[in-house]
């Protein structure tokens, strides 16, 4: 028996030995690399673990992990704020994947004011967008990478051309004179608001609006947007939050202590969308003979056939080169970034090219007791324009001239040189070749900050920001143009200079404790913030020379005597200039507690003080509180099994608008005109008061109240929120004309009247599909709102109309009782028999008609697919219930056009309408603005780089602005020319903007 187990024994033993072998030779050791979907960015500390079993590793500070496996295991991926994922090894030595980013995780952080906080705590109304969620293409401003992707944010451009204003609206438009554009924080720097660069004139073309002043940020350098909606969020910026308030985040160094190289190349082509269906030669002869006689028809015809939209238009070709290194560990990163885009507008000689560099950076010291940091954008921005302007008179600017210019006429004279007619008929391609439009903008924004760990849970931290712009914008035209006002005056040239300053310190303490079921979360601090813009303008003639660029850099200078024989001479007494030096200085006091209780219960408080050199000596200081409450009902027992998350809002506060020009409160004097006589000697004008004491004057204030619900099924896969809110604005600043005579021509003063938008915003998010191949996730965003005036008794006419026999002519009133910029017009109902005008109830007078210019609801819907290495999206955006004023029509699109040898749209001929008709102001040319457009489309291929140096490679084709769904017979509806009256700002009205363009990108995004 002792022999028996004996060998028994030693059989087992064998069979362990070679069990053991077998296995061994059946294990492998697997390495990779652990990236992120988001930026591809390497990923340091994911947890790698053989499925089943305890054996596993975590990824090093370059994402890498070597593990040693069984062929058949399974490797599962982990790591926080990301969705874990499970590999199959097979016969693989090599595994390198990509994790993505779990959005609805309830951990996932956001940015509020001075501060960051889990979204799971967040009592207001915010959004919160990164990367993945922007737009697409050709994005040349911030702003454009969120537009219609966050409910109740309207974001409309003015027009299509490269660089131009965007009008931003939160929650609705509250104010008449003080802005109504959110206010924008970049990296912990509040921006001034004001425009950085200057509007332009063109002699008799019209006047031009400033740019955007935020092209100067690189999209490719943002991290995330978050925009706070409600008072409980923005009453920590007091006296400018009550438009809301846009927080940018710029990206911060990772990829491990050797870092990773990012680089990316765009190259676009765009062309128009819609031109406008005009008469050929042809038709048009045939249009104009039906007015007058079959000779009269000869004598006009010039013999040629030329599309004259052509004549301005071209394939727009864009280049956009991405250049970042950043890096990464326990105690410091940093990123340096540069940049380059090249934007060719559609319309000849307009373009955007834009240069930046920026670095972020911070370093930790004393065991992590003190962290320093600092951002800085450098930008150079230069754009070129054309004379596509706002207000040109019946002559036409660039587009209007080309519109209704006679398409019978030759571009050029037989000799080679422009055919122009007359001042009247301006030859659209002369514009083009005799005109310059260029604006040059250098701007610098930084900050460095210190956080110090005073104690375990008290910190403070101490930033000091800044932000400086130099812009000078140059408008030659050449007197060899037949333009009104500039061959009669030798050539015009006009310079505008602007050169902005904001200074920026802030100090403030932050407490964070938890204790048992209680967590508390204050701050209290201190800010001080200077701003200060300087003006300058000039204006030149009677040049020596039609050289536009000889014109522009060869001019005798404004501040000194000419010396020899300059380029430039001077019309007599017409050299002018008007200049500007303003400052304003706004000091507060700020502090914010968030009291958590049981994880169920959180309260926030908020209080701001803001002084105002803007403001009266009996009004310095405002006071802005606000409080909200969070409920989440998820925590608690009776809570429905069907919900993964449910949690109610409440929020209430009181916010400010202090968007007013500067200094206006007090007496104040400047210097007026000054020119050069005729021994060209400086001559300085008199001094003058512009402005009146005012010491009551304040800002506007406006109260809201916010409900919100948050909730989330089936584990997640469909989440969303709903809010209501009412927003009540108070004390509307005005400007009133003074009756002349009077040393000044105007006052500032607080309006004893109210503007109340309220509305409901909806925001549902869905993972119809979600496995390890395939992804299909529907994000949807839709927006309700009413705008109403309430108890002002006054009456401010807007919307100024331009177009032959229409000076004085405007389109909108603001009045108690209607929504801000109600359209003011004539009820137009057809033609008599004589082709004559007749309006309802045969009143010709304007009146109100019960339209509004402000979308009654906006919309947006995303569709994401995933599929192994593809991804595409889709992406449409709408507004609903709002009408436009089609001032281009107005203007030129008319029978008594057509009769006098102007060119018109088809639909113009045979519409009854005579040619002696007045084409008055009226509801003919009011329009259904409602639109549904397919903003963006993008298909993206991963390619699989592993073993190789790169350590992500994707390629992706992007449509912009692909089809727009529309009644509007204008180019597109998405548009607002500035057509303000008197200072006050118009909404909605199309008059010869730049047209937009349907483009198409081709990418590449590689990280090293």
């Amino acid at each position: 028996m002792t022999k028996f187990y004996l060998c028994l024994s030693r059989y087992l033993a064998v069979l362990l030995v070679l069990a053991s072998t077998v296995a061994w030779s059946q294990s492998k050791t697997v390495t990779g690399k652990v990236t992120s979907s988001e930026d591809g960015g390497t990923l340091p500390g994911v947890n790698v673990v053989e499925k089943g079993t305890s054996n596993g590793t975590i990824t090093d500070v370059e994402g890498r992990f070597s593990i040693t496996v069984g062929n058949e295991s399974t490797l599962v991926f982990s790591f926080v704020g990301f969705k874990a994922q499970e590999v199959a090894v097979g016969g693989r030595s090599s595994v390198d994947i990509v994790i993505e980013p779990d959005v609805t995780a309830l951990s996932e952080v956001v940015v509020i004011g001075y501060g960051q906080i889990e979204k799971k705590d967040a009592t207001g109304a915010l959004v919160s967008l990164k990367p993945g969620d922007f737009n697409g293409g050709v994005i040349s401003s911030p702003e454009q990478l969120i537009q219609g992707r966050a409910a109740g944010v309207q974001i409309t451009s003015a027009s299509g051309e490269p660089g131009a204003g965007v009008n931003i609206r939160i929650r609705g438009t509250s104010s008449v004179r003080a802005g109504s554009n959110p206010l924008f924080v970049v990296d912990g720097v509040p921006l001034a608001g004001d425009d950085v660069t200057s509007g332009g004139s063109g002699a008799g073309l019209g006047m031009s609006s400033a740019r955007n002043p935020l092209n100067f940020i690189n999209p490719n350098d943002i991290a995330s947007i978050d925009i706070l909606k409600d008072a409980s969020a923005t009453a920590i910026y007091g006296s400018r939050g009550a438009n809301g308030v846009v927080l940018i985040t710029t990206k911060s160094g990772k990829g491990g202590s050797k870092g990773s190289v990012d680089y990316s190349y765009n190259l676009s082509v765009g062309k128009i969308t819609k031109k406008y269906d005009l008469l050929n030669r042809d038709e048009f002869l045939a249009a104009y003979t039906s007015f007058n006689t079959p000779a009269a028809a000869a004598a006009l015809d010039g013999g040629a056939n030329t599309d004259w939209q052509n004549e301005i238009l071209r394939t727009a070709v864009t280049h956009q080169h991405n250049l970042s290194f950043g890096a990464g560990d326990k105690t410091s990163n940093y990123r340096f970034s540069v940049g380059y885009m090249d934007q060719e507008g559609i319309v000849r000689i307009s373009g955007l090219k834009r240069y930046t560099a920026r670095f972020n950076g911070s370093k930790s010291f004393i065991n992590d007791k003190l962290k320093i940091s600092t951002q800085l954008t450098l930008s150079n921005t230069k754009d070129s324009g054309a004379p596509i302007t706002d207000n040109s008179g019946f002559e036409g600017d660039l587009l209007g001239s080309a519109l209704k210019a006679n398409p019978t006429l030759p571009v050029r004279k037989p000799d080679g040189t422009f055919n122009q007619i007359s001042t009247n008929e301006p030859n659209p391609a002369a514009i083009l070749a005799y005109t310059r439009d260029n604006t040059n903008t250098l701007r610098a924004l930084g900050n460095i900050s210190a956080e110090v760990q005073i104690v375990k849970n008290l910190s403070f931290k101490s930033v000091v920001g800044f932000d400086r712009s130099m812009s000078t914008r140059k408008t030659a035209l050449s007197k060899d143009l037949l333009v009104s006002g500039v061959k009669d005056a030798g050539g015009r040239l006009f310079i505008n200079d602007i050169q902005t300053s904001n200074d920026l310190w802030e100090n403030y303490f932050t407490y964070d404790k938890k204790a048992g079921d209680i967590s508390i979360n204050a701050m209290i601090g201190y800010s001080y913030q200077k701003f200060n813009k300087a003006t300058a303008a000039y204006q030149f003639a009677n040049f020596k020379t039609s050289d536009l660029d000889m014109m522009i850099n060869n001019f005798a200078s404004a501040d000194q005597k000419p010396t020899g024989d300059p380029v430039a001479g001077y019309k007599v007494g017409a050299v002018g200039t008007n200049s500007s030096n303003v400052t304003d200085e706004l000091q507060s006091y700020f502090g914010r507690v968030n009291v958590g209780l049981s994880n169920k219960y959180i309260v926030t408080a908020t209080l701001r003080a803001d002084g105002s050199t803007k403001f009266g000596g009996n009004n310095k200081y405002g006071y802005f509180p606000s409080a909200a409450v969070k409920w989440r009902i998820i925590e608690e027992q009776f809570t429905p099994k069907a919900f993964s998350d449910l949690n109610l809002r409440v929020g209430y506060g009181i916010t400010g608008n202090q968007d007013i020009p500067h200094n206006l409160y007090d007496k104040r004097q400047r210097f007026g005109d000054w020119g050069m006589n005729n021994t060209r000697d400086i001559q300085v004008g008199s001094i003058g008061d512009v402005a009146q004491d005012n010491p009551n004057l304040k800002w506007e204030s406006t109260s809201q109240f916010n409900v919100g619900i948050d909730y989330g099924f089936f584990e997640n896969r469909l989440r969303g929120s709903l809010d209501y809110y009412h927003k009540k604005t108070n004390d509307l600043l005005l400007q009133i004309s003074v009756a002349q005579p009077s040393p000044v021509s105007f006052y500032w003063t607080n309006v004893d009247a109210s503007v109340i938008n309220k509305g409901i915003e909806i925001s549902l998010e869905g993972d119809v599909v979600a496995n390890d191949n395939f992804k299909w996730t529907v994000v949807a965003n839709a927006a309700f709102n009413s705008n109403m005036v309430k108890d002002y008794t006054g009456i401010i006419n807007t919307g100024q109309i331009n177009g032959q026999g229409l000076s004085g002519a405007y389109a909108q009133r603001i009045y108690g009782d209607q929504p801000l910029f109600a359209w003011f017009v004539r009820d137009f109902v057809g033609y008599n028999e004589n082709g004559i005008a007749q309006y309802r109830d045969n009143d010709d007078r304007q009146k109100f008609v019960g339209k509004s210019p402000i979308p009654k609801a906006n919309a947006g819907l995303t569709n994401n697919l995933k599929y192994k290495h593809w991804d595409f999206s889709v992406f449409l955006n709408g507004q609903f219930g709002h009408y436009l004023y089609n001032n281009t029509a107005n203007a030129f699109f008319t029978a008594g056009a057509l009769a006098n040898g102007r060119n018109t749209t088809k639909d113009v001929v045979g519409n009854g309408e005579g040619r002696l008709n007045s084409p008055d102001v009226s509801t003919r040319f009011l329009e259904n603005g409602s639109f549904v457009r397919l903003q963006n489309v993008t298909l993206g291929y991963n390619i699989p780089v592993a073993n190789t140096v790169v350590q992500s490679l994707r390629v992706f084709v992007t449509g912009q602005n692909l089809f727009v769904i529309t009644n509007y017979t204008g180019q597109d509806p998405e548009v607002n020319t500035n057509k303000s009256l008197d200072g006050v700002p118009s909404l909605n009205i199309d008059y010869t903007s730049y047209p937009r363009s349907r483009t198409f990108t081709f990418g590449v995004n590689a990280s090293f």
